[in-house]
């Protein structure tokens, strides 16, 4: 169990704390809407993916789904578990203290296996006639994912989160993501999933009903990767409030995160 990491990150990016403040955020009304309504839908007809979502609970509160791996909610094999025998071995080299997410930069997908959480258990989707915007408590995190037809940017430098665009597919949005940075791991808290520059992720997003978002992905790498890593499919429910925090990472933190994670690396060899 990685303790050290997990500890050191939650108290960083106060998540207990957070969880504590939502009881008493605001109601959302959507929230209370019964699912027999319906599917919320924008002007243009699409399914309006707008709200605050989680699995039911922030990191360490109750009523939540559980963890991938925990509690009997199935195993996610991880995106290291299909590397080619060089970038394996690699992986073998780094370990907690390697981690980027200790230096208060995002990851390239999510820890818990959902993009727009990236290091969070939180986060907000708002919708507009041209983009659909996702926003993250932690690091000032967003997405801006335009579907008016529009490709991909060549005037955008490589990102820890690429370039993305969408399209819908019947009521799926389908967001294509590129132009990775090869600097930042799919997850953080120590679990070592670098990956390369040539990294490509679809997403697919439904909202089943007026409470219930589905996410699926699939992410390609064929630098790293012997076969694409495909995350079974993610629900997630309309939380009861209709803002999320804004959960600081402090840079004067690092270097005792860093010093902590490697004396715990030292202790398991």
């Amino acid at each position: 169990m990685r303790y050290t990491i997990v500890t050191a990150l939650a108290c960083m990016l106060v998540f207990l704390t957070a969880g504590t403040v939502r009881l008493s955020a605001q109601a959302n009304p959507a929230a209370k809407s019964s699912a027999s309504a319906g599917v919320p839908r924008m002007p243009d007809g699409h399914p309006d993916l707008s709200g605050v979502w989680w699995r039911g609970a922030d990191v360490g509160g109750r009523g939540g789904q559980p963890l991938p791996g925990r509690g009997g909610a199935a195993p996610v094999p991880p995106f290291s578990s299909f590397y080619t025998p060089s970038a394996a071995a690699k992986a073998k080299t780094l370990s907690d203290k390697d981690d980027p997410s200790l230096g208060c930069t995002s990851t390239a997908f999510g820890t818990l296996n959902v993009s727009m959480f990236d290091v969070g258990a939180v986060a907000q989707i708002v919708q507009t006639p041209k983009f659909v915007v996702l926003l993250t408590e932690t690091y000032h995190g967003f997405q801006i994912i335009p579907f008016d037809g529009r490709g991909h940017r060549d005037n955008q430098p490589p990102s820890n989160r690429g370039d993305a665009i969408g399209r819908w597919e019947g009521d799926t949005f389908v967001v294509d993501k590129t132009n990775f940075t090869d600097t930042s791991w799919i997850s953080a808290e120590g679990r070592v999933s670098f990956h390369s520059d040539k990294l490509h992720m679809i997403e697919r997003y439904r909202r089943v009903d007026a409470n219930t978002l589905e996410i699926e992905a699939t992410l390609e790498d064929p630098a790293v990767l012997t076969k694409p890593w495909v995350v079974p499919k993610q629900t997630l429910v309309l939380a009861p409030f209709d803002q999320i925090l804004n959960l600081d990472c402090s840079a004067g933190d690092t270097p005792e995160l860093i010093n902590a994670a490697s004396k715990q690396s030292a202790g398991k060899n």
